[in-house]
């Protein structure tokens, strides 16, 4: 029969592995936050942040929140199965379930507030056509300029096709077109060319392969987090009992 301290040793191997698991995935989760909290001109933002509606912000809040709290609790793991501190490791324990039921809540609310997000990703896009190329609006001007990268670097024009643009109302004319939605590199906002030799497609199927790509990718994270999360709690409750054993009965 094998000893309750060699299971110990066996269990806070273990233990320590999934728990280098645990906190590389929340650094990628806090990475992650950092990236969209700091850099507010990229693709995630324009899409998702508009007036009051700053879902970026909150995305980047939560998983700042998350990633924080896990590389906070992986150090408490690791210190308490290595010293075999009780207290720390029953805090460890709880805490995972924590953070597990509120990754849960997150992955459930997200699913029902999918059709949501697509909503306002569309009405975003939208709404960034009409504003293209407003002398008014010049702080908006990194926001075109990402508009104008995913049209020249995708080849497409406009959400659904290249007619969307006769919504804009910011042009010297009704036919200008935005010089992206053409293989051209000048660097102005809006060109005089025939509607013909304009990207044909709309740049709508693109996002949504780019966004679900995205998607997809943190969900691969998150089910990782929870799986990962099952055996350290597992581990985490069979190695605080037997180093109670192992304090009342040592020589067994």
């Amino acid at each position: 029969r094998m000893k309750i301290r060699d299971k110990i040793l066996i269990q806070k191997y273990y233990l320590n592995v999934f728990n280098g698991i645990f906190l590389a995935l929340g650094l990628m989760l806090l990475t992650f936050g950092l990236w969209l909290f700091f850099d507010r001109n990229n693709l995630f933002s324009v899409l998702f942040s508009s007036g009051e509606n700053q879902l970026v912000a909150y995305i980047s809040c939560m998983l700042l929140g998350i990633g924080s709290v896990i590389t906070f609790t992986s150090a408490m793991g690791f210190l308490g199965s290595v010293k075999e501190i009780k207290c720390l490791l029953v805090t460890y324990m709880s805490v995972q379930i924590l953070v597990f039921v509120t990754q849960m809540a997150i992955s459930v609310l997200i699913f029902v507030k999918k059709e949501e997000v697509h909503n306002q990703w569309n009405n975003r896009i939208d709404e960034v056509i009409s504003e293209y190329g407003n002398e008014s609006l010049a702080e908006q001007e990194p926001v075109w300029n990402i508009l104008n990268a995913v049209q020249h670097n995708m080849e497409c024009c406009g959400r659904y096709n290249v007619t969307q643009w006769e919504r804009n109302k910011n042009k010297e004319n009704r036919t200008q077109i935005p010089c992206s939605c053409i293989k051209s590199s000048l660097k102005k906002w809006f060109c005089d060319v025939p509607r013909d030799s304009t990207y044909s497609m709309g740049c709508e199927e693109y996002l949504n392969t780019w966004f679900e790509n995205n998607v997809l990718i943190l969900t691969a994270i998150t089910i990782s987090l929870l799986i990962t999360q099952i055996f350290l709690i597992t581990l985490t409750g069979q190695l605080f009992r037997n180093i109670r054993k192992n304090n009342i009965w040592p020589n067994e």
